[in-house]
């Protein structure tokens, strides 16, 4: 009796360990610059763009969801295709733009899916 709870709680914690692992394992998030991503061979593997969007580099035709713009890290610059609605805090110069997808070479990343990260704290403007 006491050995069948004692193996049901080793069991009971080893597959709530387990879900645990997984939980955190498919949560982490890496990405990689957009120089970083210049670097990589195109073997379509899916990866992730971190950068700021480049100003007026925004494209799209009025009526499609399809669009062209251009990401930078600061040094290097990549044009990413994506078909998708963005938000508003897209284009806010001091958002971070992540873009998942895959990068064929030639400096054009098709992009699947965009996230955008909000700056961590507002700096009142200039003059207020």
């Amino acid at each position: 009796q006491r050995l069948k709870l004692i193996l049901a709680v080793v069991v009971l914690t080893m597959a709530l360990a387990y879900f645990t692992f997984t939980a955190f394992q498919s949560a982490r998030v890496y990405y990689l610059t957009v120089g970083e991503v210049l670097t990589q061979t195109s073997n379509g593997e899916l990866l992730r763009a971190n950068g700021k969007l480049v100003p007026n580099s925004f494209q799209r035709n009025t009526g499609e969801t399809k669009a062209t713009f251009t990401l930078t890290d600061g040094t290097a610059t990549l044009a990413v295709n994506y078909d998708g609605v963005v938000s508003d805090l897209f284009f806010n110069p001091q958002a971070e733009i992540v873009a998942e997808g895959t990068y064929h070479g030639q400096g054009i990343f098709d992009a699947t899916d965009i996230l955008v990260k909000c700056p961590s704290k507002y700096v009142a403007a200039e003059g207020s």
